[in-house]
């Protein structure tokens, strides 16, 4: 008997299993994050801390000066999935062209920010040359790291994200050991960026071997010039995207450091961790759905990628809204309990901040359908414009007002984007109604009032017990969503967000066998 083909898996559960995927590895890379950090400021110091997440920044620039080559592979497959297997192996072979093109750049650009660290992060004398050779290990890692990407790319833009959830796993908890005997070998700054290498290769040949099985098509061939020609120019303005990205979203730590110091950066960063928590997993959440909206607009069902984009614009204001209620409620003492209360930088600057999550938010759901569309030159031209009034702004106001001009700064100079983003987004969709979603007024002010309440509270309600902050973080996240969900979302809206939600705990029905094949005559 002939076994019939496996059953397909429909649009949305392979997106909630790539939801799942990235959720796993969120929560595995969080919690060791939770207990690498303390290690780190109490080994390093405070100041050296600080320095460490300004090379954090640095690498960030260089992997955008990268060409961002897998960036650009994963949307070209998953724009045209069902391509021929050949098309495909020549998109990785013109990946593999243009890091090469971009690799004499990229490794220009580490001299003279190796060269550069020591001024840039304000290192006293005695450190230059250990923190010469930490820049040169931390930015060698993110050049390995572009690299090693590629393999990881054609999993996602074929749509089998999840099939890497128990490898991306273990490979966080390898990296999270490799750093942590870094630091209690008494290492320093060096071991902790030497660690970082290691990680790059042992991520590479795993992922590798990963789309090896599971990617039927994994391979490269030569490109034709035409195929080499279109990537290079998908990357360019992908890479010039994420360049502009970067001085947005990481210049204010680089701004910070240089113009008041680095332990400041350290006041910043602790306090603004569980903000930029929530943005990663809310972006990587996204994210996982991109490549089958992407498959949606290469096939012109813009009915279909409309109505995605409506249900996308109402769950991300239903989680920013719950989430960051929850952290102006509960962050003052989970910065106590975690690093210590003196890293805490008060309530001013961490509504500022969540402003900024929320706002961030919102611009990356739109950026993703953007790029999805493979219309990423849009957002970059006006992203250039957002970038010179943000910078100009942060040094600015930081110069004047220390902290809170710098968060002030970053939330005005990006509204720019925040303005014109969903405008754009519409187009890439062919969504040709009101530029406000219905009920955007009375979402406002849900949003407000609840961040209002949670920011006064939070300043008085301090706990000082792990378990009773987890009690109440929980049970603030259920009410505040309950909230949000029942007087903030318009009903057509509400309906929607359940149909999504048991569309993606449904199990998919099995299509039944093949009839066994009759022998000819």
């Amino acid at each position: 008997m002939a076994a019939g083909p496996a059953p397909a898996v429909p649009l949305t559960r392979r997106a909630s299993l790539n939801i799942v995927a990235f959720i796993l590895e969120l929560v595995v890379k969080t919690g060791v994050s939770l207990v690498l950090t303390p290690l780190l400021v109490d080994w390093l110091g405070t100041a050296l801390f600080g320095v460490w997440e300004m090379l954090g920044r640095l690498s960030g620039y260089l992997a955008a000066l990268g060409g961002r080559p897998a960036e650009a592979l994963r949307l070209v497959v998953a724009n045209r999935q069902a391509a021929a297997d050949a098309d495909h192996r020549r998109a990785l072979g013109a990946a593999l062209v243009v890091w090469l093109i971009f690799l004499p750049l990229t490794v220009a650009a580490a001299a003279v920010m190796v060269w550069a660290a020591p001024a840039i992060t304000g290192a006293a004398p005695a450190l230059y040359a250990t923190l010469r050779l930490a820049t040169a290990l931390t930015l060698g890692a993110t050049l390995l790291a572009g690299l090693a990407a590629l393999p990881e790319s054609a999993l996602h833009g074929m749509n089998l994200g999840y099939k890497r959830m128990e490898l991306q796993a273990a490979l966080n908890l390898v990296g999270g050991a490799l750093t942590a005997g870094a630091v209690y070998a008494g290492l320093g700054l060096v071991g902790v960026a030497g660690a970082q290498i290691a990680i790059a290769v042992v991520s590479g040949f795993c992922f590798w071997a990963l789309a090896r099985s599971y990617v039927s098509w994994f391979g490269a061939t030569r490109p034709a010039r035409a195929d080499s020609r279109r990537l290079l120019g998908l990357s360019g303005w992908l890479s010039g995207g994420d360049l502009i990205s970067k001085l947005l979203l990481a210049s204010d730590v680089l701004i910070l450091g240089a113009l008041v110091s680095p332990a400041a950066v350290t006041t910043y960063v602790l306090t603004a961790y569980a903000p930029r928590a929530a943005v990663t997993i809310h972006g990587s959440v996204v994210g996982a759905a991109m490549p089958g909206l992407g498959g949606l607009l290469g096939q012109r069902q813009y009915e279909r990628a409309q109505l995605v984009r409506r249900e996308l614009m109402a769950l991300t204001w239903l989680f920013t809204t719950a989430v960051g209620a929850t952290i102006l409620l509960w962050n003052h003492s989970f910065v106590g309990l975690w690093v210590g209360a003196q890293h805490y930088a008060g309530p001013d600057v961490d509504l500022l901040i969540v402003l900024i999550a929320v706002q961030t938010a919102f611009i990356r759901a739109d950026a993703y359908i953007i790029d999805a569309a493979l219309q990423s030159w849009l957002r970059v031209v006006i992203s250039a414009a957002a970038t010179v009034v943000t910078i100009t702004l942060a040094i600015a106001l930081t110069r004047a007002f220390g902290l809170p001009g710098l968060c002030v700064g970053v939330l005005a100079g990006r509204t720019l984007q925040t303005m014109t983003y969903p405008a754009l987004a519409r187009r890439c969709v062919e969504d040709h109604g009101p530029a406000l979603p219905l009920g955007f007024a009375r979402g406002l002010v849900v949003t407000a009032a609840l961040f209002s309440v949670a920011s006064a509270l939070g300043q008085r309600l301090v706990v000082s017990n792990w378990l009773v902050w987890a009690t109440g973080v929980a049970a603030t996240l259920a009410l505040a969503s309950g909230v949000a969900f029942v007087m903030g979302l318009s009903r057509e809206s509400q309906h929607a967000v359940l149909r999504r939600a048991a569309e993606v705990v449904r199990k998919p029905r099995p299509r039944p066998p093949s009839p066994p094949s009759r022998p000819g005559p």
